[in-house]
């Protein structure tokens, strides 16, 4: 579904990936593994048009769609939600589900995809008339996966969603991935909680200072030296 070939961002004079390369296969959860600063996120948001890269590819269905603009990335089938959730906080739950349905494509579905995410996540039934900014961070975490969903994406990209979440949130989100994976969305994780990274995906990349050091399933990183080490307090 994704390939993503010998890709290179700066930010400035500052190489933020260098010669990354991975692909996500449809119907999958594919993890982006690394500490900060690894270029996680800058994959994610080169995937998605964020950022522009210098050179690669970024194939989606055959597509090379390096170059283009973030809105018709969006309207190919990818839907990308940020690290830090960015919702609209002066707007009610039910209005900002409503700012991911912006296009034909979505706005179709959206009766179908709006049922799928009350079912995944009833608290955003029950709190669909409240303000997005009241919701404690789990739920508004919920809310931001939530309205990536209203896209109705084909790929769904996901940039630390765990991120200062108590850990039987993280576990409840897990299990929320793998069963939206079964649902029939792929999923690609940049994560760096490595427990619930391994837990969830099939397949695993390691980035370090830009570039992917390790690749392999999730049983084969979980064994690895530099894994256990690293990342897993071994």
């Amino acid at each position: 579904m994704l390939e993503v070939g010998n890709l290179v961002v700066f930010y400035g004079k500052n190489c933020a990936l260098s010669d990354a390369s991975l692909k996500v296969g449809k119907g999958k959860i594919v993890s982006l593994i690394g500490g900060n600063g690894a270029g996680k996120t800058t994959t994610l948001r080169a995937i998605s048009g964020m950022v522009k890269s210098s050179s690669g590819t970024v194939e989606f269905e055959g597509k090379n769609i390096r170059l283009w603009p973030s809105r018709e990335i969006v309207r190919l089938g990818i839907a990308h939600v940020p690290e830090g959730r960015r919702l609209f906080n002066e707007m009610t739950v039910l209005e900002n589900l409503m700012t991911g349905a912006q296009f034909p494509r979505s706005k179709k579905s959206y009766a179908r995809n709006l049922s799928l995410v009350f079912e995944q996540f009833p608290v955003l039934q029950e709190r669909q008339n409240q303000l997005a900014g009241t919701l404690s961070g789990g739920e508004g975490q919920m809310l931001a996966i939530a309205r990536g969903l209203m896209a109705d994406p084909k790929l769904l990209l996901l940039d630390e969603p765990s991120f200062g979440l108590a850990p039987l949130v993280v576990k409840s989100l897990g299990e929320k991935m793998v069963i939206l994976n079964q649902e029939g969305i792929t999923i690609l994780l940049a994560e760096q909680n490595t427990f619930l990274a391994l837990e969830v995906a099939s397949q695993v990349y390691l980035l370090e200072v830009g570039r992917v050091i390790l690749q392999g399933s999730a049983d084969e990183l979980r064994s690895h030296e530099v894994v256990v080490r690293a990342y897993l307090g071994g």
